[in-house]
């Protein structure tokens, strides 16, 4: 059974083949199993789980149907969820029970899923890794020995290692979509505003998304399905339709124009990563898309402005966490002062203190105009490249990231190489842009994936060119060895 995709589990369970309990019992065996080598969870909701399981067969046996009712799924534990912790990978929030459900964890448990746990992040959602967690870092399936790819990490491992059928992400800039690179997933974020990040932990308001992580295209339609849609406690929540994500699936890609940057191939690029792409290209012109070289010139300078801006707004969204009313808090204060410093010294790890440090220093009076006002007259050329390319293109594709998972700790003396690995996947949360990545084939028996990114709002369009591309494909079928 845990070889289902979630697509097969709602047929499994409307046919009568398997209840959601059986099921999420198999699931919650595999976890306690498995998971110790991995160490993608960081907390397990058994008694929600089976509570949640046996509901939404009872909902079945009533006649109610629907893709998500008695799916098993894990949310990342940035997503908050009543009277269970909600650490954000972080010891500052380790005895935090949230007091409410966020929006996505609502409309999805409404939709009958069926929650198996939280599952492990970089700490704040701050890295490309996974190895910034309080709770330990997470190890990729494919390679123990690699990282999983971050801050979604956890619940990539999860997905790719079998444990569960899918999982909920973030992605501020890049956090959906690289970890789906490095475990062989699919992972989608969306348009800015298209889920509602009421109840998820902020890192950087104005960057992070919610989104899926799945195996397959036809996974992320179904879960997106149940995660999108307008939501009047997040003001920066869009009110614009939600289409039917699966209806579109299998549209024809006969006369798709698809954009290659010609930036994206640069020395900082694996050769064997390239000609993947190249494959990837070739497959889909196959299926009848028309290929076009296209320029994104302001690509070069999104780097430097995004860990100015992302780094701004979490020493903002951040100095709410200061020993007062939630979180961590120190032993014995002498006074306020001490009790600022020393909860933020103890509860925050290096990550998030050097992200707070230089967003802290952006933002200073003597510094605003020079950094951070500039950082974002870099973001709206970023945002004007795309512009302008999607007038040309429908589809814009390339590397996910310049080079495969690399090995636990082999970048945590050197912050900046990490930062480096997000050179393809920031200017889409720059600009608000939907973006998506899909397997692609492996180096070194580590994965890889292609990107794609659509005009806004466009999220049906990258599920149909992936879902397509799947049909025509086996990459997404493969397994990592023990798993």
């Amino acid at each position: 059974m845990h070889q289902l995709t979630l697509a097969e589990i709602a047929r499994g369970l409307a046919d009568k083949k398997f209840s959601s309990e059986e099921l999420t019992k198999v699931l919650l065996a595999r976890i306690a199993q498995l998971d110790p080598q991995l160490n993608s969870f960081i907390s397990l909701t058994e008694d929600l789980a089976l509570q949640q399981a046996k509901a939404a067969d009872a909902r079945r046996a009533n006649g109610e149907s629907g893709a998500l009712l008695g799916a098993p799924i894990a949310h990342k534990d940035l997503f908050c969820t009543q009277g269970i912790r909600t650490s954000c990978g972080s010891k500052m929030l380790d005895n935090f029970k949230a007091p409410y459900d966020a929006t996505v964890v609502a409309k999805l448990a409404a939709a009958g899923a069926v929650t198996l746990g939280k599952t492990n992040m970089d700490e704040f959602a701050m890295g490309s890794a996974n190895e910034s967690s309080y709770y330990g870092a997470v190890k990729n399936p494919w390679n123990l020995e690699h990282v999983p790819g971050g801050s979604s990490g956890g619940s990539a491992a999860a997905v790719a290692a079998r444990l569960l059928p899918a999982a909920t992400a973030t992605d501020t800039g890049g956090s959906i979509r690289q970890p789906a690179a490095f475990t062989n997933l699919t992972g989608l974020k969306p348009t800015y505003g298209r889920v509602s990040r009421w109840g998820m932990i902020a890192y950087a308001s104005s960057l992070d998304q919610g989104g899926p992580l799945a195996r397959t295209a036809e996974d992320c339609a179904i879960l997106l399905q149940g995660m999108a849609g307008f939501d009047a406690n997040d003001s920066t929540s869009i009110d614009e339709p939600v289409p039917d994500y699966s209806a579109s699936l299998n549209e024809s890609l006969k006369g798709l124009r698809i954009g290659v940057p010609k930036e994206y191939f640069s020395a900082g690029l694996d050769p064997r990563i390239a000609e993947l792409i190249h494959s990837s290209i070739k497959e889909l012109e196959k299926l009848g898309a028309v290929i076009k070289e296209i320029s994104l010139p302001n690509m070069q300078h999104a780097i430097p402005a995004y860990y100015v801006i992302a780094p701004a707004e979490a020493s903002s969204n951040l100095s709410r966490f200061d020993g007062v009313r939630f979180g961590h808090r120190c032993e014995d204060p002498k006074n306020l002062e001490d009790l600022y410093k020393r909860s933020r010294g103890e509860g925050f790890g290096p990550e998030v203190q050097r992200r707070i440090m230089v967003g802290a220093y952006a933002l200073s009076a003597g510094y605003y105009d020079a950094y951070y006002l500039k950082a974002q007259k870099i973001r709206r050329l970023v945002k004007n490249d795309f512009m302008a390319a999607f007038n040309e293109v429908d589809i814009i594709l390339g590397p996910t990231t310049p080079n495969p998972a690399w090995k636990l700790g082999a970048k945590n003396s050197d912050p900046v190489a990490a930062y480096l690995e997000d050179v393809y996947t920031i200017t889409a949360n720059l600009a608000g842009l939907p973006g998506l990545s899909m397997p692609a084939g492996f180096v070194d028996g580590l994965p890889v994936g292609v990107q794609l990114l659509a005009p806004y709002f466009q999220e049906g369009r990258l599920l149909n060119v992936a879902h397509q591309y799947q049909l025509n494909t086996d990459w997404h079928t493969r397994t990592p060895t023990g798993f």
